[in-house]
């Protein structure tokens, strides 16, 4: 069942490539069909197979010789092992369709965010409009207790936070973050909320620290903080509870 889930994180990985690279430039993700982004050539069936297709070719088009990015392949094995991990976690239930859409949208919002400075409206509100479609299913056709209170709690306070920041370093957080914040914080609830926001600063911080030590970055650059904030968002949904009870036992012992 792994190998499947595996496959078919990989299979959706291929079209979330097609989002990375036509949605910040507000082109169609259905049309026109894949093609060379050097050339323009339509590239066939196979040309696009997951993984195999980049490894065959060397990372190389078949009609022009331009370079393939190695993201391709990376996205494609990254939504694999994602699903791969979710499963394992929830297996195959509502929970797991739900949190491998939206680790796929977080995995678009990720890259665009690396590339283009932005995280857009339309992604955020997607997850935002599947919460709550999930949420619905959850309360009323599995009768179970999804602690609305808490989910608004999280919602406010992640992008109250993210606000606050944003005000106080005078823009250094953007919009794009606050937003996603707070609609994850409406998954996660207040506790695992005050979670994602602590790791994402410990994450963006070592990750910094390495990009200025191999001088990918300056002390001047932006690093986009969206890809911190979903690193340290799946860590806080799938082991938030662990780490929450480890830290209140480390407090009382």
């Amino acid at each position: 069942m792994y190998i499947i889930v595996f496959l078919l994180g990989i299979i959706i990985g291929s079209f979330l490539n097609v989002c990375i690279y036509r949605i910040p430039k507000d082109e169609s993700i259905v049309y026109p069909s894949s093609h060379c982004t050097y050339c323009s050539s339509p590239l066939k069936w196979y040309d696009l197979i997951p993984i195999v297709s980049y490894l065959s070719l060397k990372g190389k088009c078949r009609y022009c010789g331009g370079k393939i990015a190695p993201q391709y392949p990376f996205v494609e094995i990254l939504n694999g092992l994602l699903y791969i991990l979710l499963f394992y976690h929830f297996s195959l239930t509502v929970d797991f369709i739900f949190y491998c859409l939206l680790a796929s949208v977080i995995v678009v919002i990720s890259f665009i965010d690396l590339h283009e400075q932005i995280i857009p409206d339309g992604l955020v509100l997607i997850i935002l409009s599947v919460a709550i479609i999930y949420k619905a299913i959850n309360y009323f056709i599995y009768k179970e207790n999804i602690e609305i209170l808490n989910s608004i709690l999280g919602f406010f306070t992640g992008g109250l936070i993210f606000l606050l920041i944003a005000i106080v370093s005078n823009g250094a957080m953007g919009g794009g973050d606050i937003k996603l914040m707070a609609v994850l914080g409406l998954i996660l609830g207040l506790k695992k909320t005050l979670l994602n926001i602590l790791l994402s600063f410990i994450i963006g911080a070592i990750i910094s620290v390495f990009l200025l030590i191999g001088k990918k970055k300056g002390r001047k650059d932006a690093i986009p903080f969206g890809p911190f904030i979903n690193i340290a968002f799946i860590i806080a949904l799938l082991y938030g509870d662990f780490i929450i009870n480890w830290y209140v036992l480390k407090l009382l012992i």
